[in-house]
């Protein structure tokens, strides 16, 4: 019979380094880990769904309100609302804004948007906005996550199917997984420099369906702000898949401030600033890009225009009025002037914030039908409009005001 072997106190000294080294590496890689820096607080259930509103209140009074400057928009999903400040996502309760969940990073916001029921949390690091977060909307639970190249200021926006992160040299399209479908514009390290189709361009606006992406930029060497229209899931996404693309015809040389008001099907709407022969117009073109029709408008349009797509009517807020566009064929419908923001649907009308409270508008001819009075703070636009359930919510500048 063998003796045991004995464990010498070499051996020893050496257990006890490997120990030491799995403890300091262990230790290195929590401080440098995103989990350090990462709070996670979810909710056990998601909240009950909001029951659609069958008539629009008489009245509407104050509930409560929160800071909520990463947003653009009151958002809700998965039953909860949702406020963004400094590096912290939160799902609230809708009647009181109680905390129901909250994800916190040791980073800065850079937008949130909702789609597909979830929540899409963009975060700013050394590489710019490009750490982005998928949450659970009822419960915050964290999903789907992506980290890749990005401007150190992007948008963040949805159109259903698809999120698009926007910067001026660079545009990202993802899907429900946060993969990427699209990869547009600079791209640091390209494996092929010649799958973009332009360089040094800077991008100015985008829009997206299931079927159509439509970017705005301003190249070099050109008069006007160009229109590309381009599949939003080619074959390779980092090799766009053009239908089209030209530089706005009819807008003067060195005009600027076109925007993209909304892509529905294959038409997608612009905004057409006005030049030395032309007033402001809405533009309308197909799939390839190419001018189909144009609408004048009445008046200018502001710097900092909004619009708002909602399942049974897309508004555009231009400043100082509201224009309401086809969803099927974006053409205008109606105008209604004096508002200060775009406005949701309720209860089968448009309530449109304005200057002495809402007003409710029919939503198929514009008409007003009565004004619900409401106490602000503030009487400039934009204000985003909200409705859930009962709840209507506003962003009033930095702050979400809910409203019942």
């Amino acid at each position: 019979m063998l003796a045991p072997e004995r464990r010498s106190r070499a051996d020893l000294v050496v257990a006890a380094g490997i120990a030491l080294a799995v403890v300091v590496a262990i230790t290195v890689v929590w401080f440098r880990s995103d989990a350090r820096g990462t709070t996670s607080v979810t909710a056990a259930e998601p909240p009950a769904a909001a029951v659609t509103a069958l008539t629009v209140p008489e009245t509407l009074n104050p509930i409560w309100d929160s800071a909520s400057p990463a947003t653009a928009a009151p958002l809700v999903v998965g039953g909860a609302a949702v406020t963004a400040e400094g590096g912290a996502v939160v799902g609230r309760d809708r009647m009181s804004g109680t905390e129901l969940w909250r994800y916190e990073r040791d980073l800065a916001l850079c937008g949130v948007t909702t789609s597909w029921d979830k929540v899409v949390a963009v975060y700013r690091d050394h590489r710019g906005c490009s750490q982005v977060t998928e949450l659970d909307g009822g419960t915050g639970q964290r999903l789907a996550q992506r980290n890749s190249d990005a401007d150190a200021a992007v948008s963040v926006t949805s159109d259903g199917t698809y999120v698009a992160s926007l910067g001026d040299s660079r545009l990202e399209l993802w899907r429900s997984d946060l993969v990427r479908t699209v990869e547009y514009g600079r791209v640091d390290a390209p494996v092929n420099p010649k799958k973009q189709p332009r360089s040094g361009c800077t991008l100015i606006d985008a829009g997206s369906s299931s079927s159509r992406l439509s970017v705005l930029e301003r190249c070099p060497g050109e008069v006007a702000d160009r229109l590309t229209v381009m599949n939003p899931s080619p074959k390779d996404n980092q090799e766009p898949d053009e239908y089209g693309s030209s530089v706005l015809a009819g807008v003067d040389a060195g005009v600027e401030g076109a925007r993209i008001l909304g892509v529905s099907g294959e038409t997608t709407a612009v905004y057409l600033p006005a030049g030395k022969t032309s007033g402001p117009r809405i533009g309308l073109f197909d799939g390839t890009g190419n001018a189909v029709s144009e609408y004048a408008l009445s008046g200018p349009v502001g710097s900092d225009p909004v619009t708002s797509t909602g399942s049974s009517v897309i508004t555009w807020w231009t400043g100082s009025e509201v224009v309401s566009l086809g969803t099927s064929d974006l053409a205008p419908r109606w105008a209604f002037p004096g508002a200060l923001g775009p406005g949701a649907v309720m209860a089968g009308d448009l309530l449109v914030p304005v200057d002495s409270g809402i007003a409710v508008l029919d939503l198929s001819t514009g008409a007003l039908l009565r004004t619900i009075p409401v106490a602000r703070d503030t009487r400039t636009g934009p204000i985003t409009t909200t409705v859930a359930g009962d709840v209507v919510l506003e962003q009033r500048a930095d702050r979400v005001v809910a409203l019942r």
